[in-house]
């Protein structure tokens, strides 16, 4: 097995940290055993040539050495507590406050897609009839370009659907060929797009929401601060911000108002 040298763990390390956030200082046996095939593979000798590709942003090799290091797991209901949140006290006080029937929700860190569908289908849930008179679409992006690609074909098998309602499976997936496929109803309400979230956040529009859950766990502390004071920054007065249960945000660095476990918000309306 090709050793990952001391040098070599500091220059991927370094580099990973500086143009992703992700913090791999104590993963270097996981470095060392996901990258191994890639490298055999290619038939090269050190992760020194492997990392003259990723230094000259060679798009496809980027992508497959985030895919590598960072894990994409999700289903759909995932975490269901934010979700009753959202149907019991988001939705209503969007309700009541928004004459112009608009609302905007951003999935960061969408993965397969599962957050963002799940989201679509809550909203239209408490809608009901009254769904095609507002204008929501759900924003979801992922550093990882096969992620994106994986959500937009919205193709799952039955184990991510075990926590959804029966009636839902039946109303919004087509089953075919031994897999669900989601339907275009679902499908047209989200927006995918490649993100990174180290980059400055170019979305104009302030969001009522933001789920950024399971995401901060790859970053060290100051990137979190980071990240969550720029999600303050575009997220309405009174909007939300859900994060993974077995995350925190400092509240002495945030402006966020702790509601409870993983659910905080911006204050004013």
């Amino acid at each position: 097995m090709i050793k990952l040298t001391d040098n070599e763990f500091t220059d991927m390390v370094t580099y990973v940290k500086s143009n992703y956030g992700i913090n791999l200082i104590n993963k270097r046996q996981l470095i060392e055993s996901r990258m191994y095939s890639v490298l055999a593979e290619k038939k090269m000798d050190s992760f020194s040539d492997y990392f003259k590709l990723i230094k000259r942003n060679d798009t496809k090799e980027i992508t497959v050495l985030l895919n590598k290091l960072t894990t994409n797991h999700t289903f759909f209901m995932r975490e269901q507590a934010h979700f009753a949140f959202l149907k019991t006290v988001i939705l209503p006080q969007i309700v009541k406050k928004n004459s112009n029937k608009e609302m905007r929700i951003w999935s960061a860190g969408c993965s397969s897609g599962e957050e963002a569908y799940t989201t679509v289908m809550v909203i239209k849930d408490f809608l009901g009839l009254q769904s095609n008179q507002w204008k929501f679409q759900i924003l979801a992006t992922d550093i990882s370009a096969n992620a994106i690609e994986k959500a937009q074909r919205a193709t799952y098998q039955e184990d991510f659907l075990k926590n959804l309602d029966p009636s839902w499976k039946r109303r919004y997936f087509i089953f075919k060929d031994g897999s669900y496929q989601l339907k275009p109803e679902i499908r047209k309400e989200v927006l995918f797009k490649h993100f990174n979230l180290m980059d400055p956040i170019p979305f104009q529009k302030g969001f009522d929401l933001i789920f950024c859950r399971n995401v901060m766990i790859y970053f060290d502390q100051a990137t979190k601060n980071s990240l969550t004071n720029r999600f303050y920054d575009v997220i309405k007065p009174g909007g939300y911000l859900f994060i993974g249960h077995s995350e925190t945000i400092q509240r002495d660095q945030s402006k966020f108002k702790y509601i409870q476990p993983s659910v905080y918000q911006k204050g004013g309306r």
